[in-house]
């Protein structure tokens, strides 16, 4: 009762302040009249700055009400991230990705053991639990370098591709040093390289086959307008390097978000790759100059076939409006034109920064889009025109398996990569400020990675998972990526009751057997 009737005359701040105006009047006179060293009035001076700063300052409430005290909240917030994924998350905890991934990434990528044991962790009768049945007659796969072919009859020069490649990510975002472990992983490892939407810098042609990736500010290929320039496109889309061009109409982390490179960021180096004016600010527009509506993309896409001279051209989509899907689609059908890839880009898509609104309430989940996307196909007999590329959280061979089980011809990995690297999921990317140096400019922080370590890792997670894949198929009774098929995924929906993936998204479209067999 003492104590609550002393709080009721004496705010918390008085009491606070009181204490280190007492703490360093007993200093001074310990300094003064005891020859104490004045080295211990130090910390008695600095801690009565900082109270009386607290309580004249008038942005923090709580710095004002608890001197001192209240910063360590503030302490306590900034190291929460690292003191939950070090010392409270579980193996199956963690966002976006859980410790478990995370650690199958860095034993592929390190070559390390890549096993794990006394059983699953997972819960095999929760809801949303998704499983693969396997063959008493597995087959043995033999092939560790799976690939399809992208390139559709009017295309002149298709591309052998990898069924696992970097998914984009622009130099710019990503440190030169990051871009060219990357670059030189996919040599490495034979498999492909996106550039993202910032153009090919130099550190993307360090000999590994590029996807050049074109978004709403045609960076690259982009004239004093900010408009499409057919000249820069012809000429840079005819490097050697550059096996196929992707053009971005939205991203799954932010679909419908333009963006802005600030005038500060905007070095003479940007400025060259990208085409622009060095230290000026350059907007990203949500949505392209170069079209306006379905026909007029199609026909762009066929301009871009002819002026890089036949190599496959596709486009990114995240899945929103059905509408204007199936418009596009209509529109391929009317004209003849087809695009010979389309990637489909899940809601649950990486990025560097975006707002809230978008990364969490915005556009739909990989699997429920590749599902569309495949059967809109089907539906209109065009499926055999067109490859389908998956992005989002791929990066295990499960992932791919089970996304080509959906209608992937081939896969995409960003983050996946990034953890091949070193990305410890620090959530620092927007910050500038990534620990690691991969999502940084900063030279200080970037200059410890080691390529010639970084890329060996990035071509070992790249053929680890390639190999895991060819056993995970094998067990599954299949000897290669074409022959997997939906109705061996199966997927808790309730209580005592799993769907195959065949009998949830296919099952009106599916061939019965002409000659059941009895």
């Amino acid at each position: 009762m003492l104590h609550k009737k002393f709080l009721n005359r004496f705010s918390l701040s008085q009491v606070i302040l009181s204490s280190v105006v007492l703490y360093l009047l007993l200093a001074a006179y310990f300094v003064i009249f005891q020859g104490a060293s004045y080295f211990h009035l130090v910390l008695p001076v600095i801690l009565n700055i900082i109270a009386f700063n607290d309580n004249a300052q008038t942005k923090h409430t709580i710095r004002k009400n608890y001197p001192i005290v209240g910063r360590l909240r503030y302490l306590f917030e900034s190291i929460r991230p690292e003191i939950r994924q070090y010392f409270i998350e579980g193996e199956l905890d963690g966002k976006p990705f859980n410790r478990r991934e995370r650690s199958i990434v860095y034993q592929r990528a390190k070559n390390e053991k890549q096993t794990v044991s006394f059983g699953m962790q997972d819960d095999p009768n929760r809801i949303g639990y998704e499983w693969a049945s396997h063959s008493i007659y597995p087959k043995k796969v033999n092939i560790t370098d799976f690939r399809t072919t992208i390139g559709s009859k009017e295309c002149l020069q298709p591309y052998s591709a990898s069924i696992y490649n970097i998914s984009a990510m622009s130099y710019g975002a990503l440190s030169k040093k990051a871009i060219t472990s990357l670059n030189e992983g996919a040599k490495l490892g034979g498999f492909a390289h996106n550039t993202g939407e910032g153009g090919i810098s130099e550190y993307h042609r360090s000999g590994g086959d590029l996807i050049w990736q074109i978004g709403t500010g045609y960076f690259g290929c982009r004239d004093e307008n900010g408009f499409f320039s057919e000249a820069l496109f012809a000429e840079r889309s005819s490097y050697p390097e550059v096996k196929m061009i992707e053009l971005k109409l939205s991203q799954g982390a932010k679909p419908g978000h333009g963006g802005l490179l600030p005038a500060e960021k905007n070095t003479p180096e940007i400025a060259k790759i990208r085409s622009i004016v060095p230290f000026t600010t350059v907007h990203s527009p949500s949505s392209h100059s170069a079209f306006s509506n379905a026909t007029e993309l199609v026909y762009f896409i066929q301009k871009l076939r002819k002026l890089s001279l036949g190599k496959p051209v596709g486009f990114k989509i995240c899945i929103g409006r059905r509408d204007e899907f199936k418009d596009i689609i209509n529109a391929m059908v009317t004209t003849g034109i087809y695009p010979d890839f389309i990637t489909v880009d899940g809601a649950e898509g990486g990025t560097g920064a975006a707002p809230l609104e978008f990364i969490d309430y915005m556009g739909m989940a990989l699997s429920d889009a590749l599902v569309f996307v495949n059967r809109t196909l089907i539906q209109n007999n065009i499926r055999q025109e067109i490859k389908l590329l998956a992005s989002g959280k791929i990066i295990s061979a499960f992932d791919i398996a089970k996304a080509m089980a959906l209608g992937a011809d081939a896969c995409y990995s960003a983050r996946g990569m990034m953890f091949a690297l070193g990305c410890i999921q620090a959530l620092q990317c927007d910050s500038g400020h990534c620990p690691v140096g991969i999502a940084t400019q900063d030279e200080q922080l970037y200059k410890a990675m080691d390529i010639t370590d970084k890329r060996v890792r990035v071509a070992n997670f790249h053929k680890n998972t390639m190999k895991a894949f060819g056993e995970f198929i094998s067990a599954c009774g299949y000897e290669n990526a074409s022959e997997i098929d939906p109705k061996i995924f199966h997927k808790r929906v309730e209580h005592g009751l799993n769907k195959s993936f065949a009998e949830m998204y296919f099952s009106d479209i599916i061939k019965k057997p002409a000659n059941p067999v009895i």
